[in-house]
């Protein structure tokens, strides 16, 4: 049994979207968020389908909380510098390039540095025997 319609191999339509005439086989049909439309547009107005507009259409699992949480007891506390102040603990971190850390007057409170730097300059004698 034979088709039931022609093969339009010769066939010459309208681009429903800018009007110009080509042949029917060159144009394609518009699919928007993975729908088939009744539209048939030529190769420089045919979009390919987006994938940005298929947000929403699939389910998204994306937990921000955890279920049971435990404290971190990793955190060791410091005992007292010699200011009086609390050391911090073993999450404080201090950098030794300036301007980081107290770098201006300004900044002192915001980000202080508690480094000291202690140099001594001497002689080394190397004796072989």
């Amino acid at each position: 049994m034979g088709n039931r319609f022609a093969s339009g191999k010769n066939s010459i339509a309208e681009c429903d979207r800018c009007g110009f005439r080509y042949k029917l086989t060159a144009l394609k049909k518009e699919v928007v968020k993975t729908k088939l439309y009744n539209i048939l547009v030529c190769p420089q107005c045919w979009n390919p389908d987006q994938p940005q507009l298929q947000l929403g259409m699939y389910p998204v699992d994306d937990p921000q909380g955890i279920r049971d949480p435990r404290p971190d007891l990793s955190y060791q506390v410091s005992g007292l510098l010699a200011d009086g102040y609390s050391g911090g603990g073993s999450r404080v971190f201090q950098w030794g390039y300036n301007p980081v850390g107290g770098a201006s007057g300004f900044d002192i409170l915001l980000t202080p540095n508690n480094l000291v730097l202690a140099v001594e300059l001497g002689t080394v004698t190397v004796s072989v025997t």
